[in-house]
């Protein structure tokens, strides 16, 4: 029973739900889906799609997630991004049902039977991917997209869509062309202003304009617990509706309305890829919905879970997001994920439990049987409206983080957002995430695949003591000649001072070891950091700083020794051991010694299994002193400082 309760949750809640907090939840569920039946309206639009699908992705796929999820907070549901990238793979895949129809016209029937298949399709593969996420424990993911990755393509796709809809809301026909590129819509807006529908661009953007005084009153006055409480897109449809009846707009002005669409409940289909989609594309459109997907999903859980004091699991969550896709395809929904805004105003009314989904399931049920009649006289542009409002909202963020990254002087960051945002505008919203996800992965690897290691000194006030030299070299005829214990003559020029590095409270003076390099590795060593360990050491034996540039003249002397300092090395796998054996060899055939300090247990085991010593690795010494003591027996070293 204890295994039942973790894996769906409900069977462990609502037995034990509090009938105290069940006002507070049917609340919180209606102010909930007084935003989500709008939103469902109009995200369809961007998908292609009939509005009915938009309701139906906010039904089931809600719906399971409020027996399967973690979070009591988070609105599942179509959202903007994700329904902007089913609707780009819908509308890639029409020019192949046009062709196959040309010269005539697909019927309309046909035309929303494949595009609703194709929409199937992809949320049956998307909710496959992040079901496979969950179950193989890859929680972590949705930190791999950099926060500058990721808010260049958010910015990008708000663009995307705020075009798409502009051409919307000014009452502007549609494009003949089935693909067309963001950048040749924008110029198709601009070039066609002067057929501009005057009545469409009047009530679409006084319904905008109300939207925005309406939420900057709200930002304003957030003592007003009524304003607070206004359903602001159900008030405006509610209106326009109204004005659109009453003025007859359709009749008298020839404004395009919602009209009549068919109330009825989804039934239940396995989904099929249509004959003339290709299933890569159904696939690779999966991963990329996938991934901005569970990002946004992810983050808004934990950042709600953490507001209000409650645990959620990353890998559960994963699990319920992908279960709730691939059930919700058989019923007709595109691809369904959390929402921002939506969870936002879920906690803002209080909500105690995933009982307030469920009542927002609900809502969207009575809505989709019996509400659409009434919308027969809502303008089109309105919905439009409603999607510029959310766009904007997305693009309040993009000018504080580019501010910000410019103070910082963040300039690769600031480069990446600028870029990834101007290639989904340019080229396409999927070229865009592929960016975001490629370099941000890049990043990941680059990052990970060079290993810390820090060049030590000996410090002036404690011979016994090593710090990090920070980047500082000796100079040539910069020296003090010191033995191992710093006794020894001064040959230094007047005006060579001793180095420092800012350590600890104090200033502590550092001395270069003349002729040695002492290195302290700062992490376990596998396959992908040890790599470029040669690499890093050469540059040390050449420069003393891995940022001097390569072309600039050697400023080490020869090295005679090398000291590993280990304390921060607590493993070491199989092919980071044949590299660092490879690395000790070469050394010798150098003439090189090398030593090894502070080694731990598992990975002393390791090195005495391969022949660390024999290979000429010496590692059985207590710190870096009786390290450098054992060397002195051999070598003549000094200790070089410099400014």
């Amino acid at each position: 029973m204890r295994r039942i309760r973790y894996y769906v949750p409900i069977v462990g809640w609502l037995p034990n739900y509090n009938l105290g907090n069940l006002a507070t939840d049917v609340k919180a569920g209606f102010m909930v889906a007084c935003l989500l039946v709008p939103q469902a309206l109009s995200y369809s639009s961007l998908t292609h799609l009939r509005p009915v699908y938009g309701l139906y992705t906010a039904l089931v796929p809600a719906l399971v997630y409020g027996m399967l999820g973690t979070s009591r907070h988070l609105s599942m549901g179509p959202e903007a991004l994700v329904s902007v990238l089913t609707g780009t793979l819908v509308k890639g895949q029409l020019k192949h049902l046009f062709a196959a129809y040309s010269p005539n016209t697909p019927p309309d029937d046909t035309i929303d039977q494949f595009s609703s298949a194709v929409a199937s399709a992809v949320a049956l593969a998307s909710g496959i991917f992040t079901f496979a996420l969950g179950v193989f424990r890859f929680g972590f993911l949705d930190s791999m997209i950099s926060e500058s990755s990721l808010r260049g393509f958010i910015s990008g796709a708000a663009i995307v869509v705020l075009i798409g809809q502009s051409r919307i809301v000014l009452g502007l026909p549609a494009l003949s062309s089935v693909h067309t590129t963001p950048w040749n819509e924008l110029k198709y807006i601009l070039s066609n202003l002067s057929q501009v529908h005057a009545m469409t661009a009047a009530i679409s953007l006084g319904a905008l304009l109300f939207l925005r005084v309406l939420r900057f009153a709200k930002n304003r006055f957030k003592s007003a617990r009524w304003l607070q409480g206004v359903p602001d897109t159900l008030v405006v449809i509610i209106l326009a509706t109204l004005v659109s009846w009453l003025a007859k707009l359709y009749e008298r002005h020839s404004v395009r309305v919602f009209g009549h669409v068919d109330g009825e409940l989804p039934h239940f289909a396995i989904p099929k890829i249509p004959a003339l989609v290709d299933t890569k594309d159904i696939v690779s459109s999966g991963i990329t919905i996938t991934m901005i997907g569970v990002v946004e999903s992810v983050i808004v859980a934990r950042e709600y879970a953490s507001r209000n004091h409650y645990a959620v699991s990353s890998n559960r969550e994963l699990v319920a997001l992908g279960v709730s896709n691939v059930v919700g395809s058989a019923f007709g929904a595109y691809p369904a994920f959390g929402s921002l805004a939506r969870s936002k105003l879920n906690d803002r009314a209080n909500a105690r439990s995933q009982l307030s989904g469920i009542v927002s399931v609900t809502i969207v049920l009575v809505s989709l049987l019996h509400l659409l009649p009434y919308l027969y006289h809502l303008p089109l542009g309105v919905l439009a409206a409603i999607i510029v409002d959310a766009v904007i909202s997305l693009l309040e963020a993009t000018p504080r983080s580019v501010s910000f990254l410019f103070r910082v002087r963040a300039w690769s960051d600031l480069f990446l957002l600028l870029f990834i945002c101007a290639c989904s505008v340019v080229a396409s919203v999927e070229t865009g995430i592929l960016l975001a996800v490629v370099i941000s992965l890049v990043m990941v690897i680059k990052r990970s695949n060079m290993p810390r290691i820090k060049l030590l000194g000996r410090s002036t006030d404690n011979d016994h003591e090593f710090h990090p030299i920070d980047g500082i070299v000796p100079q040539q005829g910069l020296s003090r000649h010191l033995s191992f214990n710093g006794i020894g003559e001064d040959s230094r020029t007047p005006e060579s001072n001793d180095t420092s590095s800012d350590e600890g409270e104090g200033e502590t003076h550092v001395q270069h070891v003349e002729g040695v390099l002492i290195v302290r590795v700062d992490e376990p060593l596998y396959f992908a950091n040890a790599g470029q360990l040669h690499a890093r050491l050469n540059r040390l034996e050449l420069y003393g700083d891995m940022r001097v540039h390569p072309s600039e003249d050697p400023r080490m002397k020869p090295t005679r020794a090398v000291v590993f300092d280990l304390i921060g090395m607590s493993d070491i796998d199989g092919s980071a051991l044949e590299i660092l054996l490879n690395i000790v060899r070469e050394y010798g055939r150098r003439q090189v010694r090398v030593a090894f300090a502070r080694v731990c247990e598992p990975v002393r085991d390791r090195f005495e299994i391969s022949g660390m010593a024999s290979a000429g690795g010496e590692y059985g010494f207590s710190d870096i002193n009786d390290a450098l003591a054992y060397l002195e027996r051999h070598l003549t070293i000094s200790v070089v400082t410099q400014e």
